[in-house]
């Protein structure tokens, strides 16, 4: 099947299925008689496969070292976990950090509630972000 079948059939773009081609993830062949990359199930599999890699929050450079492993007879599967609890403790780092901004924008939308709006001046852009450092609700991120 053609770039654009295969596409079609997985509901993705041709162009991310041209992306991990020319990255080397995925390797069609070439049709002799009209030039085409001709992308067989096996292709499709192995997409499905980057697909739902990509789903689960895996990096290129992850999938590639999956993908490396399983293709020289080795299991990527207890690679793949460490790679997941990896990405684990960071999400939950990413989640704590996001609460923590959140509360502060929070803070920050309550104390200029009562602040009026003010013209450029010269001296400042734009005085609620400027002020925003002397306000005692003020809990730097």
């Amino acid at each position: 099947m053609r770039v654009n079948e295969l596409a079609e059939q997985l509901n993705i773009t041709a162009d991310t299925v041209r992306y991990y081609t020319r990255i080397e993830l995925l390797q069609p062949t070439k049709n002799q008689e009209n030039g085409y990359k001709d992308y067989t199930n096996t292709e499709k599999k192995r997409l499905i496969f980057i697909l739902k890699a990509k789903n689960l929050g895996f990096t290129i450079s992850e999938i590639k070292q999956i993908i490396d492993m399983s293709t020289r007879g080795r299991s990527p599967c207890v690679a793949v976990r460490k790679m997941v609890d990896f990405h684990l403790v960071d999400i939950q780092q990413k989640i704590l950090e996001l609460q923590k901004q959140h509360r502060y924008m929070q803070q920050a939308t309550q104390a200029w509630e009562s602040m009026p709006n003010s013209l450029p001046s010269g001296h400042s852009v734009c005085e609620l972000i400027e002020l925003w450092d002397t306000i005692e609700l003020c809990e730097p991120v």
